[in-house]
């Protein structure tokens, strides 16, 4: 179950981290519509096969059609979707795209150890 419009692509983001309501605040700007933001605190319903923990472990961008994205693949084409979006290809270049990975990775862990607990205990419950 796709939960965005089925002709964009969808980024699920934590909208209990600051710092991503920021982004996601720009992203909304500057993609003009063509990309739809899904706080994953909103979700009533998951998308089939996620859990909210999943979820909230770092950036999820479901394409148009079907396929999934996640980490730093995710932000970078999520950012495809504004008009300067092109600049951040190079994240993806080989031998680049590993110390992206490893710093997003990195990043995320931290920002969700910090927001919910290393053991995730303070994380909201799947069901709603």
């Amino acid at each position: 179950m796709k939960t965005g419009d089925a002709d964009k692509d969808t980024l699920y983001y934590d909208g209990a981290c600051p710092l991503c309501r920021r982004e996601m605040n720009v992203l909304a700007k500057k993609s003009d519509g063509r990309l739809s933001l899904v706080d994953i605190h909103s979700l009533k319903e998951l998308p089939a096969n996620m859990s909210r923990h999943d979820l909230l472990k770092m950036l999820h961008l479901q394409k148009a059609d079907g396929q999934w994205l996640t980490g730093a693949d995710a932000n970078v084409a999520a950012w495809q979707s504004t008009p300067r979006g092109k600049w951040l290809r190079w994240m993806r270049w080989p031998g680049l795209r590993w110390v992206v990975d490893t710093a997003y990775s990195w990043w995320a862990q931290r920002r969700y150890d910090r927001l919910y607990g290393p053991d995730g205990a303070r994380r909201p419950q799947d069901s709603v």
